[in-house]
């Protein structure tokens, strides 16, 4: 079973605590039980930015090999710079 965001019981007791405190504590109530999940959300958010930009790495690198060629055969050694300081580019906005 894969993790949850927010367990089922910590869910259950905020709704528990919201029926006994009645509508004058609702708002602090929310508002921590948002906090919660904002902080798990921050928790996984690195793990899936690692991995979309591993594959922008990949993806420019296979694509700098015929990129490369075909810039070295028709314009030479400025294009070979060109195109290698636009991978690069593209990779330092992926990590960034």
């Amino acid at each position: 079973m894969s993790e949850q965001l927010v367990p089922r019981d910590e869910a259950q007791a905020a709704l528990e605590a919201r029926r006994e405190l009645g509508p004058d504590y609702e708002d602090e109530l929310v508002e921590r039980f948002a906090e919660r999940i904002e902080t798990r959300l921050r928790e996984r958010a690195p793990a899936k930015t690692n991995d979309q930009s591993t594959a922008i790495v990949i993806v420019s690198l296979l694509a700098a090999i015929p990129l490369i060629a075909i810039a070295g055969g028709t314009v030479g050694l400025a294009g070979v710079i060109a195109v290698c300081a636009a991978l690069v580019l593209v990779n330092w906005v992926a990590r960034s």
